[in-house]
């Protein structure tokens, strides 16, 4: 899963809303850092990304982009499993998307003192661009391809995947939502442990 719906899964509490942010940035054991609320935030992070990575339905569509996109076929499909949270926000969620990213926003921009530096570069440009709330659009998931392709450290061809997108948009869409209600039981039984 990409930032929307890591974000979206760490329910309402601050702490896990600010480790499952900047868990891509913190790596191995240097978590103890942080305090322990954002320390459970980041193992939450670690342990949807093990879960949907292993997920069988995750896996058919990351079939259908592996030979293409190779090793970025599973972050092309975070990407596009986000898309399907944004535009279907409403199924999910009692509150605007619009509503919620500014929320969001509120809580990173008060926290993004104490990130990781890759995390704040990153703040910076999730603020500028208003990536959350352009998930919803396929222009939105397009441009963040786009970029994603210009800074992968090999070949990688994301900035064709839009096109994967728009000609398997039904199947990707009914794979997401037979996913996803899995994936938020997932994770509340690991936030009630």
């Amino acid at each position: 899963m990409n930032f929307l719906s890591h974000l979206f899964l760490s329910g309402e509490s601050e702490g896990l809303i600010i480790g499952n942010f900047i868990a891509d940035s913190v790596k191995g054991q240097s978590f103890n850092i942080f305090s322990s609320e954002i320390q459970k935030g980041i193992l939450l992070h670690r342990k949807i990304d093990t879960y949907t990575d292993s997920h069988p339905i995750v896996e058919e569509s990351k079939q259908r982009l592996r030979e293409k996109y190779k090793k970025y076929s599973s972050v092309i499909v975070d990407i596009y499993y986000d898309h399907f949270l944004a535009s279907n926000w409403n199924d999910y969620s009692n509150e605007s998307l619009d509503q919620y990213t500014k929320n969001i926003y509120s809580i990173i921009e008060n926290h993004k003192h104490s990130f990781p530096l890759k995390s704040q570069e990153f703040t910076k440009y999730m603020l500028k661009h208003n990536i959350l709330t352009a998930y919803a659009h396929l222009e939105g998931i397009d441009k963040v391809l786009q970029g994603m392709s210009k800074r992968a450290s090999f070949i990688s061809n994301m900035e064709h995947a839009i096109q994967d997108l728009k000609e398997h948009y039904p199947l990707f869409e009914k794979e997401f939502k037979q996913f996803f209600p899995e994936l938020q039981f997932f994770v509340n039984t690991q936030i009630n442990i």
